[in-house]
């Protein structure tokens, strides 16, 4: 299938979002992406909610939907090269502040591109997602699964007949997991309070997400 660009320009004020979310919609499944809808639309509410709130209310904007390779690729051109996105650790709390937090946890990446005119916040989608696991549980869930496998097969608790952990046993080994993987953290000079606070909005981004999708 040729997915030529789509590029869409508008005026930034808060009545578009919902257009743009419905164009996003409408050019994705014209594309056989329908599996990236919602985190698509949700990319494109936070980077022009930010444009918004951090250029200002009717700042000329463009955006832009397009293939990199095997992704999906959503840019946000607008003219001011100043203020530029920051991912911050937000109280989880906070009803501001968190955009680019949403956009980090649901993307595989993202970035800022600087041009002498404008600025371009982009992210990017697998258009092959990680397929859940028969057994019904998410990609992450299932990824934690088979590290509390390995990690109490390296340092064996005490486990049921079938072989497996027990449910008590399990919870003792992710926290073992948690507690070395902030120690390393800490090794590297890194502020683990800071990653913690990362790693509740990922979680809470991905609720919200699931929780819009269901909605």
């Amino acid at each position: 299938m040729v997915r030529s660009p789509y590029v869409v320009e508008f005026t930034a004020h808060e009545e578009e979002v919902a257009a743009l979310r419905r164009k996003v919609r409408t050019r994705l499944e014209a594309w056989g992406l329908q599996g990236l809808v919602d985190e698509a639309q949700l990319c494109v509410s936070e980077l022009v909610a930010n444009v918004i709130t951090h250029v200002g209310a009717g700042t000329p904007t463009t955006l832009a939907l397009l293939m990199n390779g095997t992704f999906l690729r959503i840019e946000v051109h607008d003219p001011d090269t100043r203020a530029l996105p920051t991912l911050i650790a937000a109280d989880v709390q906070a009803e501001a502040g968190r955009g680019v937090a949403l956009v980090d946890a649901v993307t595989d990446r993202w970035g800022v591109l600087l041009h002498a005119d404008r600025k371009v916040t982009w992210c990017e989608l697998a258009t092959v997602p990680e397929a859940r696991p028969e057994s019904g549980r998410t990609p992450q869930a299932a990824r934690a699964v088979a590290l509390i496998d390995l990690y109490g097969a390296a340092s064996p608790p005490i486990r049921s007949r079938s072989g497996r952990l027990g449910a008590a046993e399990a919870e003792e080994t992710a926290i073992l997991i948690i507690t070395d993987l902030l120690h390393w953290l800490r090794e590297q000079g890194r502020d683990t309070d800071e990653v913690l606070d990362r790693a509740q909005m990922r979680i809470d981004a991905l609720e919200e997400l699931s929780w819009e999708v269901h909605a």
